[in-house]
């Protein structure tokens, strides 16, 4: 059980990002996805999530319209683009697989993790 994430690093506000998260075919072809990020001293919070079609989607309100989740089935990897972006969406992202096929929003419901990848964005 492995799930390898990607694609974070150092951008200026109002730029992009797309972070990718690899996983074991055993933890993708029926479980939901997720997106969470941590900021220092704080608890990890929910960013998006993806039921295991991919056709079900749901996201933080303060990344709506900003943030796409998506499933790249073929490669078992699960995509987070990331638009528009914030200083306030400096965190380390995790991504993680869940105990259910659907979309979870609470780490409790969510089974396995991945490292964490660092989005720095600059004013």
């Amino acid at each position: 059980v492995q799930l390898q994430a990607s694609g974070g690093g150092l951008v200026q506000a109002g730029g992009s990002l797309r972070l990718s998260c690899a996983a074991s075919n055993g933890i993708f072809s029926n479980n939901g996805m997720g997106w969470f990020r941590q900021f220092p001293g704080k608890e990890r919070e929910f960013v998006a999530a993806v039921d295991w079609k991919g056709g079900n989607a749901v996201y933080a309100d303060s990344v709506k319209g900003r943030f796409t989740i998506s499933r790249d089935w073929p490669k078992a990897t699960v995509h987070l683009q990331m638009d528009s972006l914030k200083p306030e969406d400096t965190a380390v992202y995790y991504c993680a697989a869940a105990r259910s096929s659907g979309p979870t929003t609470t780490t409790r419901g969510y089974a396995y993790w991945g490292q964490g990848t660092q989005v720095t964005v600059s004013s």
